[in-house]
């Protein structure tokens, strides 16, 4: 079941091969009663109690921002025992070909992915593929910086079965990174903690943890990189969604990054991310699956 919030009309029903391309379709989840109680398990990795009404109006005004800025916002009412749900970039990708469940490396997570591809069957979106075990990977350590040229990073939940069995399903161009072990499985990183791309020629880094090959690659492309400060690495800095070409969403907190961003030419909208992002370490990407990308 899904809800409408707003958006555009088109005839093309599905296809994300990019970062920020005019984001037409997009999948959400609502903080519910899984997500309030994720502290109860140190697994999930959530640094206190969630406040769950407070996440509830964040979220509420996440979506706002993101409907008024154009995409047409679907929001899946499913509810299983995964707070790590409300990411739905995680679990599946959207690609020109259709669906790809993915196999999430972190345990609570391997629900997730049937009950978004029961989404996108119910949306006449059909199954492109799927990684199966002994394969993992994560939404989070994939994109792509040209329609044609996909990034794999390889990290803690994002095995070399899975980055095989993915490369031959999307097929092209796919170019793999190895991110760095940073702190471990309680800090994870993700390929998208350490580079978001706001155009075809822009993308912000986090430059520490950011594959050297990456960087060659930006490089080679004409990328202009703007580095994300340390202080602002964990307040979620580094990651954000771009709905158009240099018109994005970051999470508030994070004033030299939103600055850095404005002086290269970006339209920057913030939300309040301290309940649906810091605590559970997702931004604005995470929080949004493209359905459709123009």
């Amino acid at each position: 079941m899904t809800t409408e919030v707003s958006g555009p009309s088109t005839d093309r029903r599905y296809g994300a091969q990019s970062m920020t391309a005019p984001l037409l379709d997009v999948l959400v989840k609502r903080p519910g009663p899984a997500f309030g109680a994720a502290f109860g398990d140190p697994a999930h990795g959530f640094l206190h109690p969630v406040d769950l009404e407070l996440a509830r109006r964040e979220h509420a005004e996440f979506v706002e921002l993101l409907g008024g800025l154009g995409p047409r916002v679907h929001v899946l009412e499913a509810e299983i025992a995964s707070p790590d749900l409300l990411y739905t970039f995680d679990p599946l990708l959207v690609a020109d070909a259709g669906a790809i469940p993915l196999r999430p490396g972190k345990p609570n997570r391997l629900p997730e992915p049937a009950v978004i591809e029961a989404w996108t069957i119910a949306a006449g979106i059909p199954t492109a593929g799927r990684i199966e075990a002994p394969g993992t990977i994560e939404g989070g350590d994939t994109f792509w910086l040209r329609p044609d040229l996909f990034c794999i990073g390889r990290t803690l939940r994002t095995n070399s079965a899975g980055v095989e069995q993915l490369a031959a399903i999307v097929g092209g161009d796919v170019r793999v990174f190895d991110v760095p072990y940073w702190r471990g499985p309680a800090e994870l990183v993700h390929l998208l903690s350490v580079i978001s791309p706001l155009a075809d020629d822009l993308a912000v880094v986090f430059e520490p943890l950011l594959p050297v090959g990456l960087w060659e690659l930006c490089n080679d492309l004409g990328i202009r990189l703007i580095p994300v400060p340390a202080e602002e690495f964990p307040t979620l800095g580094c990651n954000v969604l771009a709905v158009a070409p240099g018109v994005v969403i970051a999470a508030e907190g994070n004033p030299a990054t939103a600055a850095a961003m404005a002086a290269a030419g970006c339209e920057v909208h913030t939300y309040p991310a301290t309940e649906i992002g810091i605590n559970g370490s997702g931004g604005p990407t995470c929080m949004t699956r493209p359905i459709l990308r123009a």
